[in-house]
């Protein structure tokens, strides 16, 4: 009996790390995704011929994402 519910606690562990790391993923493609939309309305609006600030936030976007993935896993 004891070992089943050891199991069960187990299992649990993983699903909720689980659920954490996808939501993690999620949460950088939304902020990159952010900083690309909003670099392309830039750039349409100013007329550029090469898409420099689609570019520049795009990686500002990963940068961003990459220290809110960091931050919380250190938590």
């Amino acid at each position: 009996m004891a070992e089943n519910e050891q199991n069960q606690n187990s299992g649990g562990k993983g699903v909720n790390a689980y659920a954490k790391y996808t939501g993690l993923a999620f949460q950088m493609i939304i902020v990159i995704g952010v900083f690309a939309f909003a670099g392309y309305k830039i750039d349409e609006a100013t007329g550029h011929d090469v898409k420099w600030v689609t570019a520049a936030l795009s990686l500002v976007g990963v940068f961003v994402s990459l220290y809110l993935v960091i931050r919380s896993v250190k938590a």
